[in-house]
Order: C-alpha cells, then structure tokens, then sequence
C-alpha cells in the first residue's frame, strides 16, 4: 500500500469543503430554496415536483434539512414513489422527520416502516410520539411489529441494538438451489455476503459467502460448503467491541447469538459504518467542549444552549483561578510580584504539555493500540516524555528570560538570574503537574465507564489550569522565600 505524506493529508483535509458532495449539496439548496420563495412562501409545486425527480433521495434528503420545516413535508409529498420516500426517510435528519411526520397520517407511516428494514424502522420511529407510535405499530404486520419490538430492548449503543434481525439462514441440508430459490423471492430481505448454517435445533454452526451459492453446483447442501464461525457477539456486547471486531477482521456480516448460540441478529458493514460516525461524533463533541446533538441548519439560541455549560465549566475555572492568584496580590517582595506576567505562559504551556498526553493516550485507546497489557508501558512512555518536555522547555525558559532581562527586553524589575530561575522551576513544575493530569485522566474516565474524550475537554482543561497555576506559584513562592531575600537576591 502506498504510503500518504503529511501533505497529502493537508490536502484532503482541505478537499472536504470543496468535494463533489459539498457542490452538490450548495447546488441542491439553491434550488430548493428557490422553489420555497422566503419572502412571499409562494411554493412553486412544478419545479418542487421536477427537482424530487431529478435528484437522488439520499441527495435530498441531507438539503431538507436547510428549508423550513413546513417545505420539508412538501419535498417529502413530491417525490416520485414509495422507494424514494423511505430513501428520504432513512437518511434524512430527526428534525427532518419530525416535520415531516406531524403532517403524515399514521397509515402512510406504516406504509413507510413496511418498506424499510426493521433495524432502520427502529430509528425512524423514535421519532415520532409514543401515542402515534402504538397506532404505526397496530396497523403493521405482525411479524414486522414483533422484530421492531425485539430490537427496541437493546440499548442503541449494543450490537442488539445495531444489528439487524432480518437475514438469510437455513438448515445445514439445505441445498445451494434451495436457498437461492428462497433469497430470490424474498427480495424484501436486504441480501448480506454471507448466508448464515443451522443445525436441526437452531443453533449456529458456519456461513456460507454468497459468491459459493454462484460457483458451486445447485445440488450441493450448505454444509458441504459452509466454513467455520471464528468471531460472534451477544446482543449486549457494546458497539466499541463490535467496532473492533469488524475493523480488525474485515468481516462483512459480524452474527450475533443468544445465550444458546440462536442466531438473533446480523450485523452488516453499513451498520458498523454507522456506529463509528456515531463514536466520531460523539469523541470530537467531548474534544470540543459540547455534546450538541443539533443540526447545523438549528437555530443559533438552540445550539448556543447546547454549549453553554461546557463553557460554564470553563468560566468557573477561571474564577478559581484568579481567586488563587488573589491569595498572592499582597505579596512581599518585587520579584514575586513578578510572574504574575507570566501567568498566560504557565497556563497555555501547562496546557497544551497535558491535552498533547491526553490525546495521544485518547488516541491509542480508541483505535486499540493501548490494551490493558500495554497500559503501563503507554503511561510510563508519556510520564518520560513530559519529563523531558518540562526539563527542556523550563530551561529554555529560564536561560531565553534571563537573556532578555539582562538585555532589557521588557521592563521587569527583578534580577535576570532570580527571575530566570523561578519561573524556570515555576513553569517545570506546573508542567509535570499538567503531564499527570494528561496521563492521569483518560484511564479514570475509562474505569468509570465515561468516554475518555472528555480528558481533552473544557473540565480537564479547566481543573488543569487551576492545578498547574495553584503549583506554579507555591513553587515559585517557596523557591523565593528559601533562597532569595524580598529584593530578589541570594
């Protein structure tokens, strides 16, 4: 495999706002939004009609969810079959849904729910209220009804509640022709590439890929091509593990078995596809001090609301913060009065020294580098390299200080050497302080069953610049009272 260099990742990174998709998308939402006049919402039900038949579902569906709630039903109304609308559906946004839902009668949303796979149902219909959600369920078929009951009981972060219990599985006398008799006029039931074996009491005992039911003889039984299950999960087993078996294994369709080793399940690629999205979304909202589970296109007072208590955190730590700094303001002696200048450099060096070990550590977690046998090696690695960054970078401090002073640069007062030393062992100690914390907190968030992202959000961020600024200035305080005088001299 060819290896990508940093550049070319530059520039991807920098392709995702101008891909074909993106265009796609500008375009689609121009038009749309043409067709639903803002100023007079005079809908021009033609070219609405010719834009739903012109354009993919799926296309549609992601530029709903720019118009109006109300234009969103009207979108929805005008697509050309019943094919198209689940497509919209399925991929459409909850807000999108949810509009469109309240001007659609439970009948029409059964016949929704009918057309799409039951493991798909289950999401869609979560957005709907539990009164007409009763009513879609009475008017299905009752087996349909069963299977997306069966699936609510798992919790959505669990390979139950990921998998789908609509698959292809026979006995293990069951002939290549059968079986391909029976895919062939159940087209309903989205085809995997594997076909799972039974015994005679239903338990599971191989799969067959799909390519074998083409190149073998129609006359030959699934047991006499079916090979062996290596990997399987519980219905409990949560989605990072079934993340990590899929990825590791490249299995294209992951069974998934009761106590008694039934089949119940199936989970497929595009299930697992969704899942990572899922942990991406959720990782980099913990990174990024919010949870927000709003669209882009929300109003501005909804996301804000979404963020603001990451960002109380933040503010709460900065009251701290200054009322240790307060303890300080009387302090006798110039050259302690001194590093209060130096506060901004202690709390964004401090920082940056801890989120770089958090997310690493956060990093080797997620894609399983870090096991729990190599989790003493990974924090001894990091502890080593924050040992060497506050060694090198508190000198560096301490000998560029006492140039500058010495030189003039800046209007400080104190002795180039005292003040080149105390913030020297100041912003050392406050950077071991922030490595501990760095190292420290992904794995208590882990053992606690918390994402380990939030190590590298605003509340590690926070209590970081309380503990690394709370020890730069007893350090600094303690070094100037042992060994220098109130003028700042040996």
């Amino acid at each position: 495999m060819e290896e990508r260099t940093t550049e070319d990742y530059h520039v991807s990174a920098g392709n995702l706002m101008d891909s074909r998709t993106s265009h796609l998308d500008d375009e689609l939402g121009a038009r749309l939004e043409e067709a639903f006049h803002k100023t007079t919402f005079n809908v021009h039900l033609q070219d609405v009609a010719k834009i739903a038949s012109e354009y993919n579902p799926i296309d549609l569906a992601y530029a709903a969810s720019r118009l109006p709630p109300s234009a969103r039903y009207v979108l929805f109304e005008n697509l050309p079959d019943l094919e198209s609308q689940v497509a919209f559906i399925i991929n459409t946004d909850s807000a999108s849904r949810w509009a469109i839902f309240r001007y659609t009668e439970e009948k029409e949303i059964a016949e929704l729910i009918s057309n799409m796979p039951s493991d798909e149902a289950v999401w869609v219909l979560d957005d709907i209220p539990d009164r007409r959600y009763r009513r879609v369920l009475e008017l299905l078929d009752v087996k349909k009804a069963a299977q997306i009951r069966e699936l609510q009981k798992h919790s959505r972060n669990s390979a139950g509640g990921l998998m789908t219990n609509e698959f292809f599985a026979f006995p293990m006398d069951t002939t290549i022709s059968e079986a391909a008799s029976f895919i062939r006029d159940n087209p309903g039931i989205d085809m995997t590439r594997r076909i799972f074996v039974l015994d005679n009491q239903g338990e599971l005992q191989g799969f067959v890929p799909a390519r074998n039911l083409i190149v073998n003889p129609p006359h030959l039984t699934l047991k006499q091509v079916m090979r062996e299950v290596e990997h399987k999960v519980h219905p409990q087993t949560t989605r990072e593990e079934v993340v990590d078996i899929v990825e590791r294994y490249k299995i294209p369709a992951l069974p998934v078995v009761n106590e008694q080793n039934f089949l119940v399940g199936v989970l497929t690629y595009e299930d697992v596809v969704e899942a990572i999205e899922d942990i991406a979304d959720e990782t980099i909202g913990w990174m990024a001090g919010t949870v927000e589970d709003v669209s882009e296109h929300d109003p501005i007072i909804k996301r804000f609301l979404a963020r603001s208590p990451w960002l109380l955190v933040t503010l709460c730590g900065g009251l701290i913060s200054a009322s240790i700094m307060s303890f300080y303001q009387g302090v006798e002696g110039e050259l302690l009065a001194l590093i209060f200048f130096f506060v901004p450099l202690i709390n964004g060096m401090s920082g940056n020294v801890g989120i770089q070990c958090s997310t690493v550590l956060v990093r080797g977690m997620a894609i399983g580098v870090i096991s729990s046998g190599k989790r003493g090696e990974a924090v001894l690695k990091e502890l080593s390299i924050g040992l060497l960054t506050a060694v090198s970078f508190g000198l560096l401090c301490g000998v560029l200080l006492y140039v500058l002073t010495a030189a003039g640069i800046g209007d400080f007062h104190g002795g180039p050497l005292q003040l080149g030393i105390l913030v020297s062992i100041g912003l050392f100690s406050a950077s071991l302080t922030a490595t501990a914390l760095g190292v420290g907190s992904p794995f208590f968030f882990a053992r606690i069953g918390v994402d380990p992202a939030i190590a590298s959000g605003p509340i590690v961020t926070a209590f970081n610049d309380i503990l690394s600024l709370t020890t730069f200035f007893l350090i600094s305080g303690l070094m100037n009272r042992l060994f220098f005088n109130h003028n700042g001299v040996f």
